[in-house]
């Protein structure tokens, strides 16, 4: 179930329509995001920090080739700024070595994508909800 803005901004409309192409495991599109993108996972084994589409391309798929049919259901859109969109969701995958479910493993996910002039120039990926709110200055118990 998706939970959206009454009347939704640009950004969280941007924000939507990348998620809606990933929800069906198409992550072949770039054009959203600026070529100077600053894409960070923020924990985990594939925790690092890249800048620029190339580098986010190759650290996206070494991150996706450890999974088997990734996918992510988002549950809720929220903006927090001018710039900021939160994305609330759970992941669905399995891991091609282990064998595990995401679920198994907390399938929670959060991300948030910074957006200006109509492109993506920051994505944030977080495993661990209550660690995103608390870096974001959000209080954890109301999600």
């Amino acid at each position: 179930m998706h939970t959206f803005f009454p009347m939704a901004s640009g950004n969280v409309e941007l924000v939507r329509s990348i998620h809606a192409a990933w929800e069906r495991g198409d992550f072949s599109a770039t054009d959203w995001a600026d070529p100077e993108i600053e894409f960070v996972i923020a924990e985990g084994v594939n925790a690092g920090s890249w800048k620029g589409l190339a580098a986010m391309s190759k650290a996206w798929r070494d991150y996706l080739h450890t999974w088997d049919d990734w996918r992510i259901v988002i549950e809720e859109y929220r903006e927090l700024d001018e710039e900021r969109v939160l994305v609330l969701g759970r992941r669905r995958g399995r891991g091609k070595m282990s064998g595990l479910e995401l679920e198994q493993l907390g399938d929670r996910a959060i991300y948030v994508m910074q957006v200006r002039a109509g492109k993506v120039t920051r994505l944030v990926l977080y495993d661990d909800r209550d660690r995103a709110l608390v870096d974001l200055g959000l209080n954890s118990e109301s999600n």
